[in-house]
């Protein structure tokens, strides 16, 4: 659950997709020809699970689907 909980704040979305977006230059900057782009192509699900807030693996987790759905933990009171 605290996985899915860092996935659905803002740095779980920035890092979804930075790094789909560093896949699809690296699969198409290094690898190149059909390959490359497939892998381009693959790297679209990152990007836009993480631009619409959504989480792919959310039935493997057991957690909600939209990042908005995600229980938030409370801070502890001091």
């Amino acid at each position: 659950m605290a996985f899915a909980r860092f996935m659905a704040t803002f740095a779980g979305r920035a890092l979804r997709i930075a790094f789909g977006l560093g896949l699809a230059l690296f699969g198409i900057l290094v690898v190149g020809q059909d390959t490359g782009w497939m892998l381009a192509l693959a790297a679209a699900a990152p990007v836009l699970s993480g631009a619409f807030n959504v989480l792919l693996i959310a039935p493997l987790l057991n957690v909600p689907f939209l990042g908005r759905d995600v229980p938030v933990v409370a801070a502890p009171a001091h």
